[in-house]
């Protein structure tokens, strides 16, 4: 039976070939990525839930494991309600969009050596075009619905998204500075050898204290994913006593379930970015073994899972930004110091390749 699969695929054109390999790549990292993102759902609302002395979901399946799936199966049999007055079309594309751009952006995201869905020499650049793309399901949500509440909360959201996503733009470009490359693999393989060589130290890659810009960097790339992510305490579309919920106050059922997913799956997202750019992506902290011998794809989920949690931990600790306070944060804090980290950084590297 196998040697018969074998010569059936051998049979078959290189174009069906490679379409076969494609698609089933693709479908089993949704399935992984959907499945992780359901328990990393439940990790959320567990870790708010300790901090306020609480249990949490505990009740469907052993220690709630399955509560995220029984969500699931909640939002999947209720009916979809449309607003009479809402732009149906519209209403119902807006949370396909942020589903689809939330999903496709995980294209070029390496997770292990050779794993990876399109390893592009322009990766950086494809993350930051496509989450970019993702305000526009936000507005058109917010818009569609015809009504002012979800209309104003579509507003905040991209006057916030925009304002941070300059921040986070200027702190690529100074890791892009240092690798020479916007292959997140390689910017991944430029930090190999030891914890001491990732970015967010850079103690063994150039000759002069690189630390002293990227953790600042770091820093600001974590804080600017918060904002850019809708996450507390930047979560003012989503402001209850203002705006009632946000530009999703009119969904419900399954619209409302992929705005929901769209938004954690790009809470993810930022934190596999901060462990590919700052972290050492897949590498261990230290190259011998017994580290060595943990495959490289645990050591990536190991970071990604502590960078959600540190989200997790800034949910329930820090109070709620005024607007105007997350403005001024973002542009007249945030982006003039990346700005000054870009023209600093630059300098420093050119004189390194000049000497």
């Amino acid at each position: 039976m196998f040697q018969f699969l074998v010569d059936w695929w051998n049979a078959l054109p290189f174009g069906v070939q490679w379409t076969i390999a494609t698609t089933s790549q693709i479908l089993a990292f949704m399935i992984v990525l959907l499945l992780s993102l359901a328990f990393l759902l439940l990790m959320d609302r567990k870790v708010w839930a300790a901090v306020q002395l609480r249990k949490g979901p505990n009740t469907v399946g052993a220690f709630g494991l399955l509560q995220s799936f029984a969500d699931f199966l909640k939002f999947v049999l209720k009916e979809i309600v449309v607003p009479a007055g809402a732009d149906r079309p519209l209403f119902l594309l807006a949370p396909l969009l942020t589903f689809v751009f939330a999903f496709i952006t995980w294209a070029v995201i390496p997770v292990a050596p050779g794993w990876v869905i399109s390893d592009i020499n322009v990766g950086i650049l494809y993350v930051f075009a496509i989450s970019s793309l993702g305000v526009y399901g936000i507005i058109i949500g917010g818009w569609a619905s015809n009504s002012k509440y979800p209309f104003l909360g579509s507003l905040r959201s991209a006057a916030q998204m925009v304002s941070y996503e300059v921040s986070i733009g200027f702190v690529l470009v100074t890791v892009l500075l240092m690798v020479g490359s916007m292959n997140l693999t390689a910017v991944v393989e430029a930090q190999a050898g030891g914890f001491w060589n990732w970015h967010v130290l850079s103690a063994g890659m150039l000759p002069w204290p690189a630390f002293l810009i990227t953790i600042p960097m770091f820093v600001i790339f974590f804080i600017s994913a918060l904002a850019e992510t809708n996450r507390p305490p930047f979560d003012l579309p989503e402001a209850e006593s203002e705006l009632v919920a946000g530009y999703q106050v009119e969904y419900s059922s399954t619209p409302y379930l992929l705005f929901m997913i769209g938004e954690y799956l790009n809470i993810v997202l930022m934190c596999a970015l901060m462990t590919v750019l700052f972290f050492g992506g897949w590498h261990a902290p230290f190259d011998i073994a017994p580290f060595t011998w943990i495959p490289p794809v645990f050591w990536f989920a190991i970071k990604v899972v502590f960078f959600f949690f540190m989200f997790a931990m800034v949910k329930a600790l820090v109070p709620r930004y005024r607007y105007d306070q997350l403005m001024r944060l973002g542009w007249k804090i945030f982006l003039p110091t990346s700005l000054a980290a870009v023209a600093v950084m630059g300098g420093f590297v050119v004189y390194s390749n000049a000497g």
